[in-house]
């Protein structure tokens, strides 16, 4: 058996952590959108058939999708910092091998190296829940899950203004140099978290994963060009669902497993991770459509004729109201929780989608609906990292963020494969050239739309939580704010109580773990400033409470909990005698 101890986790962090690892996550969303302004023109630049210049951006989904959970894990396992600076590195190398070719494979190797960069969003979020105090650590996370959609949003139109006057290849030199300076700036301004995960990698779950996942999302992509129905889709779908199954057992048997299934199978976590999909969906939506409804020609009758760059900016609010919808995101969380606000950003998105519809006969139209997606968006996106980091241990954060972010991820391809399939089908042939029609715009927006609802329902069975704890601050000896403990963990499946010492007295700052029946941490915690901790359960069963703190002896505390959604109250008393620890 192993067992992994941690030093206290760190809650001191400078300033700078949240804007370096929000601009890591902002960069990893330009390297996203590097290509839309130039998608159509790809074929005649890699001097290929369209069918295999769209391996170009397939090729980084799948790669994203599949490094995703894994370098999350490999976070929690060997250090968060340590694999988000891995993660923009291998990004940085593919940005480099994409800008000095060509040639459709290299370019296409180049573009799956670049993928891997999408674990920096879990990797972020685990470093800022590792790190920063409660009270910060809402809005933190909320500004570091709307990232992807800021980086978007920037990055259309100046993507667009670089491909319009210089050659394409600058796209990537300028991807490269983000990466570089992102990997500079964590260095130099973000510490490695100390909390670790006990046991080892699991390579059979993350090959077995990244196989099932590839056969998923390949017949997703692709399904357009080969036919829904050829032998070839159905195979590999089939293929997909045979192999994840096969991945869950093996996973469910695992010591260490690369996914917790049980964790995973909760109702806040699984209904929170089918949110995220119909939430991405309803992201990747407006990204396709608006775009090419502005740049369409008004000779059509329903483009609106703009170039690229004024395309871009005209869709650019969508990432900007996305970055300052955080703040607001963080007071509607504290006071109503994050269920309520993902319910609240996804009634904004159904009434954009909705008002869209009748919105797209002139640009300021289109940048209206733009501002109002962005703001339920940014509002969605940043409830779901705090509803995963409330429900898992503190140890499983980067591969819970991980799942939720593949989860996104799925979500995007989905809405990529369906809405270009719509477009094609619903499309004008003129001179030999499929024109989108309005038709086709507007059924891609009910789609969305429909999207939205099955998130809401989705969202409404998640279960119902207090105050989140990063929101609660409590003095000690206050009954107010004892009150308000006993509301915010009064759902706790777990244990809670004070540390306290030799007199009774609260001991602050004590470093509470807790060690399952193998040996092997299943969480931790530090006392506030009135002894109070809280540390959440995995399963059922029998569990020992490790508390040590300076100045005091350290103290091992047995205790069994039944699984019930309630938690059990059991103070530790330290041994008074000076101890170096």
């Amino acid at each position: 058996m192993t067992h992994t101890t941690t030093d206290e986790p760190r809650r001191e962090a400078s300033g700078a952590v949240v804007p370096v690892l929000a601009f890591a996550g902002i960069v990893v969303a330009v390297m996203q959108t590097l290509l839309v302004p130039v998608i159509k023109d790809l074929p005649q630049l890699l001097h290929t058939a369209p069918s295999n210049a769209t391996w170009v951006l397939t090729s980084t989904l799948l790669s994203g999708a599949v490094a995703t959970p894994i370098m999350g894990r490999l976070g929690d396992l060997y250090g968060k910092r340590r694999m988000l600076i891995a993660s923009l590195a291998v990004m940085v190398i593919g940005a480099m091998v994409s800008a000095l070719t060509s040639q459709l494979l290299v370019m296409i190797a180049g573009r799956t190296l670049q993928g891997f960069a999408m674990g920096a969003i879990p990797l972020g979020i685990g470093l800022m829940r590792d790190m920063l105090p409660r009270e910060r650590l809402g809005s933190a996370m909320a500004l570091m899950s709307s990232s992807i959609g800021v980086g978007g949003g920037l990055a259309l139109p100046a993507a667009a203004l670089v491909a319009q006057h210089t050659n394409w290849h600058a796209l990537f030199y300028g991807a490269a140099g983000l990466g570089v300076l992102a990997i500079a700036l964590t260095l130099l301004t973000v510490p490695e978290s100390p909390m670790r995960a006990a046991g080892s990698f699991d390579l059979p779950g993350a090959l077995g994963l990244s196989a099932g996942l590839v056969l998923l999302l390949l017949p997703i992509t692709k399904g357009s060009d080969w036919g829904w129905s050829s032998a070839t889709t159905l195979g590999l779908f089939v293929a997909s669902v045979v192999v994840l199954l096969l991945w869950g057992l093996y996973e469910l048997r695992a010591e260490a497993p690369l996914v917790d299934l049980r964790t995973t199978a909760r109702p806040a976590v699984l209904f929170t991770n089918l949110a995220s999909i119909m939430v991405g969906v309803a992201f990747y939506v407006v990204s396709l459509v608006l775009p090419q409804l502005l740049q369409l020609p008004k000779a059509t009758g329903y483009g609106l004729g703009q170039s690229m760059v004024v395309a871009g900016l005209c869709v650019a609010p969508l990432g900007l109201t996305m970055m300052f919808t955080a703040p607001v995101y963080a007071r509607l969380s504290a006071r109503y929780g994050p269920k309520t606000t993902l319910i609240i950003g996804l009634l904004i998105i159904a009434i954009g989608y909705g008002g869209g519809l009748g919105l797209m006969q002139a640009a300021w139209q289109t940048i209206l609906t733009s501002v109002i997606l962005g703001a339920g968006i940014g509002l969605a996106y940043s409830s779901l990292p705090a509803l995963i980091v409330g429900a898992v241990p503190a140890s499983e954060t980067g591969a819970a963020n991980g799942l939720n972010t593949l989860m996104r991820s799925i979500g995007t391809s989905v809405s990529s494969a369906v809405i270009g399939m719509v477009l094609a089908n619903t499309a004008h042939t003129v001179g030999g050239m499929a024109i989108p029609t309005m038709h086709g715009f507007r059924v891609s927006f009910l789609i969305a739309t429909g999207a939205v609802a099955a998130g809401l329902l989705l969202a409404l069975f998640l279960p119902k939580a207090g105050r989140p704890a990063q929101h609660v601050r409590l003095r000690a000896g206050s009954e107010e704010d004892a009150a308000v403990l006993e509301e915010a963990e009064e759902v706790l499946r777990g244990f809670r109580g004070r540390v306290l010492d030799a007199t009774g007295a609260p001991v602050p700052r004590a470093k509470v773990t807790l060690i399952d029946h193998r040996g092997q941490q299943a969480g931790s915690a530090v006392s506030d400033e009135a002894g109070h901790y809280r540390l959440a359960v995995p399963a059922q069963g029998a569990y020992v409470l490790a508390a040590r703190a300076l100045g005091h002896g350290p103290l091992a505390s047995a205790a069994t909990h039944s699984g019930e959604e309630r938690a059990v109250e059991l103070d530790l008393s330290l041994p008074g005698e000076a101890v170096s620890v």
